[in-house]
């Protein structure tokens, strides 16, 4: 019997024995980004996979389309790092499919389109395993196209290649250099061979060339030149992930006719910690910034559970909970279902939350909070709390190390009984984001955002490490054409101890008040530096 395809889930479910079900593999292009470049398609299969096995072009932002109880295996393949064999990869979706579970191969891009998958099909068919394809958008497509170059024209256009420059010397270069328009994937490492080449076979060097990298993210980049200046032009970047297009059609790109938002030209430097679905990149993005990543804080569960746990279990001693994060609701609900119990085990405990965010994120477990403070901070909760704080006894699971203490110590000031228990950890990250470190070095970074005191002091440790090895370059050198954004006094604070100055603060508290505040900190003040 042959298994069903997975979002068919109306049909009555096989009588067969879990051990006679039959497998599938769901071989997926991801497209060139995150859920807008998906198909409808691909995202119904994610969503019923019990096996995501992914390589490294894929973005990680779709891995929130699958179950948390999906098995989820990293084999991606980047020039110069250690990878997964292609065997290993082989056997782990011929061994999954036998085991009769629902596989997506997950692959960025079009999966026929340079992926290696024909091995991969191979292997499938030899083991007589069921298998199915589902075509994604390719960047050989969507890259020109959203640098706004046309890859065909009844008179400029009329044919183009897509040719991988993996290995440019098994090309024949004499018959690339005439045709009309060239699209070249997996060139970046090799763009003075292809540019020689092709000169040295008739192309002339003021031919045009761009450059795309990263297309369909926030993080696209694009260059223009010709086959004289680009070599020299881009020395010294990092051309990878990049779509090279050559041909007169990039001189006859179309810019988008959109109004221009008050973020355009900015390129913002986020120091949250990483996110499959980020809210403020959303935020920064809608009003026309292009928004970097910088990692400065890791989240992760406590060093031990037992604190919580015991706290949980004990649930009914507490008149009230507080939750001061977003991270601070998802470890304590996460906790409260490993330990088989639901919300109704919090049935006469009243819940304060500090923030806008950390309400919704409550809400999406179905709750909503007793007390939002007027202002988002921590010390307008004890300032303003609705009932007497005298003889109350109240939980507060927290991150682990580093958060402050005021919110206890005015509390237990005023008579409370606080019980704090690590829920979290926010760790430094052990490297810096290569992509963010290098457009800080490039000075392409116009604003840097901090959202807690934690980012400040991680960001400060993890560059001050990088700059160890170009003591030339002090910090403050570094940063100086750069705007730094604060979320909050304690922030602020901490950004003056470090850095000495703070340019942006938020006057609400929230993701949506500094968003707020560098729209109105540009519009007063116009940053002559965009790119």
């Amino acid at each position: 019997m042959t298994a069903q395809e997975p979002d068919q889930s109306s049909q009555k479910p096989s009588q067969k024995s879990p051990k006679q079900r039959q497998g599938k593999v769901y071989l997926v292009g991801a497209g060139i980004g995150g859920m807008d470049y998906l198909t409808m398609r691909a995202e119904r299969v994610l969503q019923q996979a019990e096996v995501v096995v992914y390589d490294a072009l894929v973005d990680e932002a779709l891995l929130a389309l699958v179950s948390s109880r999906c098995d989820r295996h990293f084999v991606g393949k980047r020039g110069g790092c250690p990878s997964t064999p292609q065997e290993t990869i082989n056997q782990l979706l011929v061994n999954t499919c036998q085991q009769g579970k629902v596989v997506v191969r997950l692959k960025s891009g079009d999966p026929l389109i340079f992926g290696r998958i024909n091995l991969e099909i191979q292997a499938l068919t030899t083991a007589n395993c069921d298998y199915e394809l589902i075509a994604g958008i390719s960047s050989a497509l969507a890259a020109p196209l959203l640098a706004g170059i046309p890859l065909t024209d009844k008179d400029l256009g009329r044919c183009f290649a897509v040719l991988s420059a993996h290995e440019p010397e098994l090309l024949d270069w004499q018959s690339l250099a005439r045709l009309d328009t060239l699209v070249i994937l997996m060139g970046g490492q090799h763009l003075p061979e292809i540019v020689l080449n092709l000169q040295q076979n008739g192309r002339s060097p003021a031919c045009p060339i761009a450059i795309i990298r990263q297309a369909g993210s926030s993080q696209q980049q694009q260059w223009f030149g010709t086959l004289e200046t680009i070599v020299t032009q881009m020395q010294g970047t990092i051309l990878s992930p990049a779509i090279i297009v050559i041909g007169e059609l990039v001189n006859w790109r179309f810019m988008s006719p959109t109004s221009v938002l008050p973020l355009t030209g900015q390129t913002v430097l986020t120091t949250r910690a990483a996110e499959p679905a980020s809210q403020f990149r959303e935020l920064l993005q809608a009003q026309g910034a292009m928004v970097l990543d910088f990692p400065a804080l890791e989240i992760r569960p406590p060093s031990s559970w037992e604190g919580l746990d015991r706290a949980i279990q004990d649930l009914n001693r507490f008149d009230w909970l507080i939750l001061t994060s977003a991270n601070g609701v998802h470890y304590f609900f996460e906790r409260l279902q490993v330990l088989n119990l639901d919300a109704r085990h919090l049935a006469g405990v009243k819940i304060a939350v500090v923030g806008k965010k950390t309400a919704a994120v409550l809400k999406g477990y179905g709750l909503n909070p007793d007390f939002i403070p007027p202002d988002f901070v921590a010390d307008s909760l004890v300032v303003n709390f609705p009932a007497a704080i005298a003889h109350l006894k109240i939980l507060f699971p927290r991150v682990e190390t580093g958060g402050r203490e005021v919110l206890v110590k005015e509390f237990t000031t005023l008579g409370a009984e606080v019980v704090e228990v690590p829920a979290y950890q926010s760790v430094c990250p052990a490297q810096i984001d290569p992509v963010a470190w290098q457009a800080l070095q490039e000075r392409r970074v116009n604003i840097i955002t901090f959202a807690s005191s934690k980012t400040v002091q991680h960001f400060y440790q993890l560059v001050s490490q990088a700059l160890e090895k170009t003591p030339q370059l002090a910090i403050e050198d570094l940063l100086s054409s750069v705007k730094l954004a604060s979320i909050g006094p304690q922030t602020t604070k901490s950004c003056r101890e470090l850095f000495n100055r703070v340019d942006i603060e938020a006057q609400e508290y929230t993701l949506e008040g500094l968003t707020e505040a560098l729209v109105d900190y540009i519009q007063a003040h116009p940053i002559n530096n965009r790119i």
